[in-house]
Parts: C-alpha cells; structure tokens; sequence
C-alpha cells in the first residue's frame, strides 16, 4: 500500500528543527542571501560587541564606502532585522546604528566561519 503523502505529494510534518538536504540548503541560501552586499559584513564587524556607531563614524570607518552604498546596505539591514536604526530627534538629527539580537547572534557563525576558512588556508 502507498503511503497517503506519496500520493497526494507532500511530505509528513517534520518537527521544528528537523531539515531535509533541500530545506537545510534552501535555509543555509537564504541565510547567505540576507549578507550580500559589498559592505555588509564590514558593518556587522564594526557593529559586534554592542557598540552603537552613528552613521558619521561608520562612513569614516569604512574607506571607500559612498553615503549611497553605506546607506542603502544599512537599510537593508535594518529591513532584514539584523540592524537597528535608532533616532535621536535632536538638533542637528542624530541617526546611530546597532545591532539587533538577532544580528548580534550572527557573531559566533561569522567567526565558525572565518575558523573553517583558517583551517583550508592552514594546509596549502
């Protein structure tokens, strides 16, 4: 006897957690997705540790970045959850920039990451 999902072409629940190979790749792709950008792990490292920078120290510690690009990359951070974007309303305005929990969670994945990359660089 066929098993109900064979027939009618889904698959049974999984628990939470729980991926096949093509859910963890489609996972893994849309994780990688949220960090391209030229620019955007540039910021992230800069903004690790809790610091909170305004959008004036980032551009000075950033060479070669336009207001443009910075700009629009920190949108899209702060659009994708990883960045928050904080107002002071004040005269002259003041923006800052740090990281959501969430964005600051990424720091013990970059630095695996940077650890795996160490290790092939490691053996050439």
């Amino acid at each position: 006897m066929t098993r109900t999902d064979k027939k009618v072409g889904y698959l049974p629940a999984r628990k939470p957690g729980e991926h096949t190979r093509e859910s963890a790749a489609e996972g893994v792709e849309s994780a990688l997705k949220l960090l391209e950008g030229r620019w955007k792990l540039v910021i992230l490292f800069h903004l690790f540790g809790g610091n909170i920078l305004r959008f004036s120290d980032l551009e000075r510690a950033i060479p070669g970045v336009s207001q443009k690009m910075l700009i629009q990359q920190l949108r899209q951070m702060e659009r994708d959850g990883i960045v928050v974007r904080i107002v002071h309303h004040q005269v002259p305005p003041k923006v800052e920039y740090g990281l959501t929990d969430w964005g600051q969670a990424l720091c013990p994945a970059l630095d695996a990451l940077l650890s795996w990359a160490a290790q092939r660089d490691n053996q050439a």
